[in-house]
């Protein structure tokens, strides 16, 4: 997003209550969320190998 295309909606006393943002960078921060989420839940999983993960795959039939 370039600067100045969200847009703020203010109290009358001059302070920020909301924004508008163009729809592809809404998506885009949901998106990033998403993301964010998956990594949280995945924190305690134990990683495995890159020949484990393709065995894995071969065996279910998915490469």
């Amino acid at each position: 997003m370039q600067p100045g295309e969200a847009q703020y909606i203010t109290s009358s006393t001059g302070r920020k209550k909301a924004v508008i943002l163009p729809i592809r960078e809404y998506q885009r921060l949901l998106e990033d969320l998403h993301d964010l989420t998956v990594v949280a839940e995945r924190r305690e999983e134990y990683p495995i190998s890159l020949e484990e993960m393709k065995k894995r795959l071969a065996d279910h039939a998915v490469v």
